[in-house]
């Protein structure tokens, strides 16, 4: 690896607790390959990826970066790096492929190696149940919108932590619910590309439903030192002015993206609001008696993704056709019931994505989660970068964008702390370049940069960085471009 950059100085420092988790984050479908090695049979994303027109370039995650190959290799260079954790999802279709009935060993044992081959170079491994890779046949009987999948989900789960329940203590049920329900089956931009705004409504309900299910399930078959929460990207939302009618906007969208999920899950109950602002979509008769007591399970840990905030007002007219809220072009929106909201482009410096640059949506962002969860420890899950990353002629890949991106980042946890918030841990997204779901292989948010041709992973200098501030605790400054 190349040499460790400049010694950090007091004068720029910016230090975290000793105990604080420096980690990275992955997901099963975007790194694994393998995909029809060991009984593993197709998740709604192998689907989609091989329709054609639904990925940029076709791309899939056939073969990814070969992580279920190359697992050895990648845990060295976490440990070369000065990881202390590192974050992976399970693919469901690995290990209990039909989504029903007993697990596959062969699937959960590439999984027990993976666990214990961190553990052995002293990286704390937090696994994530749900990545959004459901088993294609739970998605033919009905997918999320049916409530049979969220006791699949269940099932799942206690056959996940039965396995690795006593070397893994911190379990995540689902990455992300809102892609999963509004992307999935609102503007169909992600699988199951499904466009169908009364299904949206009643996927986020399972999706509530099974973490629920899925918190009581790991619990009954685990030590129970081990810590398990949800990682939720709840959105950041902000009007354009304070006119009443863009306030109101902000509910509406603040509903869907967040109290949709966080409400049951931290205060038993959906908005009401929620339910008004939706009612010509649907009538929520799904929810049935005991759904809220389930789902709202005590948490040990609250998982927060986070990117760029959400610019929006009032629509003068009704809104139709792609609209500008960052996650993806449709012609159909993710947002039920929300005709009424008009997006807008956040102004200032954007990544590759297009997605504005502001850490100070992240330091709003866990100081809301402070007071709305006290007492739950809270671990930025998420966060990250995507840019044009290229090797100069040497090799070298060099992204001060990236690094410039974390600085701001880490800071404003940082800050966070010095408020009062109980932040555990950060997770750079991601530790390496991957698929990109509908964006293929196009965007790279990796620290870690990968030839899609050789497969070949070299450290980016934002990876050098971030080895830097996570053996001293302290962020180093930010290279002159």
């Amino acid at each position: 690896m190349p040499e460790p950059m400049t010694p950090v100085t007091p004068e720029t420092s910016v230090t975290f607790p000793p105990a604080f988790l420096w980690g990275a984050a992955t997901s099963a479908y975007q790194i694994e390959g393998a995909v029809r090695e060991g009984g593993r049979t197709p998740s709604i994303w192998d689907t989609f990826s091989h329709t054609p027109g639904r990925t940029a370039g076709g791309d899939t995650g056939d073969i990814a970066v070969d992580h279920f190959h190359r697992y050895r290799e990648d845990v060295a260079l976490m440990a070369e790096l000065g990881l202390n954790a590192y974050r992976f999802s399970v693919s469901w279709s690995r290990v209990q492929p039909t989504g029903r009935g007993p697990a596959v060993q062969v699937g959960l044992d590439f999984y027990r190696r993976l666990v214990d081959e961190l553990l052995a170079h002293g990286i704390r491994p937090a696994v994530t149940l749900y990545h959004w890779d459901l088993p294609q046949e739970l998605e033919d009987a009905g997918g999320w919108p049916e409530r049979e999948t969220a006791y699949r989900f269940a099932e799942y789960a206690r056959l996940v932590g039965e396995a690795l329940g006593d070397r893994v203590d911190q379990w995540i049920t689902l990455n992300e619910p809102w892609c999963s329900a509004f992307l999935g089956y609102g503007s169909g931009v992600h699988a199951p590309g499904r466009t169908e705004p009364a299904a949206t409504l009643r996927a986020a309900h399972h999706l509530n439903l099974a973490h629920g299910l899925g918190v009581s399930a790991l619990r009954s078959v685990m030590p129970a030192r081990n810590a398990v929460g949800v990682s939720l990207n709840s959105a950041v939302v902000r009007p354009v002015s304070q006119d009443p009618a863009d306030l109101a906007a902000v509910r509406r969208i603040d509903d869907l993206a967040n109290g949709i999920f966080h409400g049951p899950m931290l205060h038993g109950a959906y908005p009401e609001t929620l339910f008004a602002a939706t009612a010509s979509v649907s009538d929520w008769s799904y929810v049935e008696d005991g759904d809220l007591g389930a789902i709202g399970r005590r948490l040990d840990a609250l998982g927060l993704n986070y990117y760029t905030p959400t610019l929006v007002s009032a629509a003068r007219t009704p809104v139709s056709g792609p609209r500008a809220d960052g996650h993806g072009a449709s012609e159909h929106s993710p947002w039920p019931g929300a005709d009424d909201v008009a997006f807008h482009r956040m102004p200032g410096e954007r990544t590759e994505m297009g997605w504005t640059i502001d850490p100070t949506g992240l330091h709003e962002l866990i100081m809301r989660y402070s007071r709305e969860a006290p007492g739950v420890p809270l671990y930025v899950t998420e966060n990250g970068a995507a840019y044009d990353d290229k090797p100069d002629p040497d090799g070298r890949v060099h992204d001060p964008e990236r690094i410039a991106y974390l600085h701001g980042h880490l800071s404003a946890v940082r800050r966070a702390l010095t408020d009062g918030a109980d932040v555990r841990g950060y997770y750079l997204w991601s530790l390496m370049d991957n698929f990109e779901w509908a964006y293929g292989y196009a965007k790279r948010f990796g620290a870690v940069h990968v030839d899609y041709t050789t497969l070949e992973r070299t450290p980016k200098s934002s990876a050098l960085w971030y080895a830097q501030a996570a053996r001293n605790g302290v962020l180093p400054p930010v290279p002159d471009v």
